[in-house]
């Protein structure tokens, strides 16, 4: 195994986010691989290999194919194949490949991947595009477009989440600069899983960004972005861009804070677990309803002091409004009038010389036409509102009384 001796195995298994593909979305992907006859094939965390084996049967011999897999257990490739017990993360063959193909594993870092530190540094230190709470599926890809040979391809299916997280923001660079992408939607394609899944085409060399829609259906084309260069990937829904074009983003107007987290909250020396005189509870998102905010219910059960808020969070201090993080592929706001704290959720107050129509603004977000915007430029990419999303999220000019 070719792990430095200062480092442990990765884990495997599930433990690295390994999840099977579908037989469909294989037979999909191997339609879109091709490599010249005699080329190098590779298949990283290939377990039994049933990309290689669906690409042989679809494409036929007279390749050199190769698979790399970390748990030896779970290595079983036919005799036709070379098969290496490594970690391909740090895996150095000495040579290109005409074409990489597979499912890498998924798993945030310090949520579905608890990665050893060593092994942690080890990784970060290799990858340029390595950022906050990372994904493994993103170093693979890094990884990938490193071994492929110029013109070569790259074929993965993975979480569509790289498509608008700040955390791969630097991977979205990397991919504009080394090469041109094709990206197809699939929407939910594994049974079972709530990951929203995209296939991505990459050719190293060249440029450019093709989105496609490709969920439960033939490829539709989206988008064509000749000089792409690491933008969030949108879907181009001509009524929210139109939104966007005659509204002022959220960004300009106000500041943008996030709650305490819990272990914030939790360590905070004037935390309760009792109610009690001038105590008021901890809010969570449940408190959070549309338009309203339930200020009674304990979800947290945790209480802090009314008087002392500001020293949780300085803002907490100011009525403000609140904007649901984690709502499921919906936008929930309201305006929280009576200064509590909260853990989690956006928080928005005015910036210099700004004032709005709060109510107009808590009906416009929490109605129609805000939910079809953030649908339609971001379906179910994500499951939650981001920072970058709520910063472009447009507000229509006539509910800003006057602006910055």
């Amino acid at each position: 195994m070719l792990f430095p001796p200062s480092l442990p195995p990765t884990p495997s298994g599930r433990s690295l986010g390994r999840v099977e593909t579908p037989p469909e979305v294989v037979r999909f992907m191997v339609g879109l691989a091709e490599a010249p006859k005699g080329g190098r094939v590779l298949e990283p965390a290939c377990a039994d290999g049933p990309f290689l084996r669906a690409f042989r049967e679809a494409h036929g011999t007279g390749y050199r194919f190769v698979g790399v897999e970390i748990d030896p257990n779970a290595l079983d490739l036919p005799p036709w194949a070379e098969g290496v017990v490594a970690d391909f993360l740090l895996w150095e063959p000495g040579e290109a490949f005409d074409l990489i193909l597979g499912n890498p594993p998924y798993g945030a870092l310090g949520a579905g991947a608890r990665l050893p530190a060593p092994l942690r540094a080890a990784y970060r230190q290799r990858f340029s595009t390595w950022r906050g709470r990372y994904n493994l599926y993103g170093a693979f890809l890094e990884k990938g477009v490193r071994l492929l040979r110029e013109g070569g391809t790259l074929c993965f299916v993975v979480p569509a989440g790289w498509m608008v997280l700040e955390e791969f923001a630097l991977l979205r660079t990397f991919l504009a600069r080394e090469g041109a992408l094709e990206v197809y939607y699939l929407g939910r394609a594994f049974p079972g899983l709530k990951v929203r899944a995209t296939v991505l085409r990459f050719r190293k060399g060249g440029r450019g960004l093709w989105l496609y829609d490709a969920e439960g259906k033939p490829p539709e084309p989206l988008l064509e972005d000749p000089l792409w260069q690491g933008e969030m990937v949108r879907f181009p829904h001509p009524e929210a861009l139109a939104l966007e074009r005659e509204g002022l983003p959220m960004g300009r107007l106000f500041r943008l804070h996030f709650a305490a987290r819990s272990p914030e909250v939790r360590a905070h020396p004037l935390t309760q677990k009792a109610p009690g005189p001038g105590l008021v509870p901890v809010l969570t998102g449940r408190n959070l309803l549309p338009g309203r905010i339930d200020y009674e219910t304990p979800y947290s059960g945790l209480y802090f002091p009314q008087a002392e808020v500001h020293r949780l969070k300085p803002f907490y201090a100011f009525p403000r409004l609140v904007v649901g993080h984690t709502r499921h592929y919906r936008v929930v706001a309201a305006w929280d009038g009576r200064a509590y704290p909260w853990r989690e959720e956006f928080h928005l107050l005015p910036k210099e010389g700004v004032r709005v129509d709060w109510e107009g603004v808590v009906a416009y977000l929490n109605g129609p036409l805000a939910q079809a915007y953030y649908r339609g430029l971001y379906r179910e990419v994500v499951p939650h509102l981001t920072r970058a999303m709520l910063e472009r999220f447009p507000l229509p000019k006539d509910l800003v009384l006057t602006g910055p």
